[in-house]
């Protein structure tokens, strides 16, 4: 377990602190920048950004500020909302073919004229650290991943921080999403560290989801509607983990606050272990980002790296 455990809630609910471990886990990615920069490689990570929405500008100067902080150097590129396809498809395809970029982000969501799944596919697998290209998704589910996707990853490495039983766990995943409910799903039930989990995938077409996240060691809420699962859903002990971020409309300066899938009060009073919003997978999302970075440029020149 990390040294950071986490602040316990009043009744004794261990609060799993995301900015801790993903602390860890950069100073781990540093470490690993340091190896690389020995061998005469500079770990690149491209970003792209074509998308006028504020959400999208800010998600990507973290990202940048991140890679600073860890040594790794970052590329960007922005193309106007109104621009044709072509352009996002030929810029992606310049980045392939550059040696000093090793990862390649398009920020999503992409505009409507733009096909986001050609955009996925178009990314070089060995630079997809995002882990959606086909060939990475296929990899997941056989088992040997080339990139775990960043966020279920980054759960992960939450439920091994804080020393979260998988093995012969019930775990329930709210949200079928191809970014973290089907790759999160993947991660539980493969034989190995942090698997063997007996899993269960819910979503809007589930009849009875209340019944099913009230049998479950572990609840993975990744459904995007604010607070839908509360306290008197939950079995008592259970690990929570909230992937969810919504802005709901609150008497705040900016008019708004942010809660996560899980209603954070009656579920802190019945679970084992919670994760908070913020504060809690996103940070690790993040982190896990550079993770592959640094993973794909070891790959990618030949320098071994201890990466698990």
């Amino acid at each position: 377990m990390t040294e950071t455990s986490g602040r316990d809630a009043d009744d004794g609910t261990q609060i799993i602190d995301g900015e801790a471990v993903a602390a860890d886990v950069r100073d781990d990615v540093a470490a690993h920048v340091d190896t690389l920069d020995a061998a005469g490689v500079t770990p690149g990570l491209a970003t792209v950004l074509m998308s006028d929405d504020p959400a999208s500008e800010t998600y990507v100067s973290m990202k940048q500020r991140d890679c600073e902080e860890v040594g790794i150097e970052s590329v960007h590129v922005e193309i106007d909302a109104d621009a044709p396809a072509a352009e996002l498809y030929d810029t992606i395809d310049d980045l392939n073919a550059r040696e000093d970029v090793h990862g390649i982000l398009v920020q999503l969501p992409v505009p409507d004229h733009v096909d986001k799944r050609q955009v996925l596919r178009r990314i070089a697998p060995e630079k997809d650290v995002d882990g959606f290209h086909p060939e990475n998704v296929g990899r997941l589910v056989a088992g040997d991943a080339r990139f775990k996707p960043c966020t279920p990853h980054g759960v992960q490495k939450l439920l091994a921080a804080y020393d979260v039983e998988t093995e012969g766990a019930d775990a329930v995943v709210v949200g079928r999403s191809d970014i973290v409910g089907k790759p999160m799903a993947n991660l539980l039930i493969q034989k190995g560290p942090l698997g063997n989990a007996t899993t269960t995938v819910c979503h809007s077409r589930t009849a009875d989801v209340e019944e099913k996240v009230a049998g479950a060691d572990i609840v993975i809420a990744a459904v995007g509607i604010p607070e839908f699962i509360d306290g008197s859903m939950l079995k008592p002990g259970a690990t929570v983990i909230d992937v969810g971020i919504n802005r709901v409309d609150a008497d705040t300066d900016k008019g708004y606050a942010l809660v996560g899938d899980v209603e954070h009060e009656s579920a802190t009073a019945v679970a084992g272990a919670i994760t908070p919003v913020p504060g809690g997978v996103g940070p690790m999302t993040r982190a896990m980002l550079l993770y592959n970075t640094v993973k794909a440029a070891g790959l990618q020149s030949d320098v071994s790296i201890d990466l698990d």
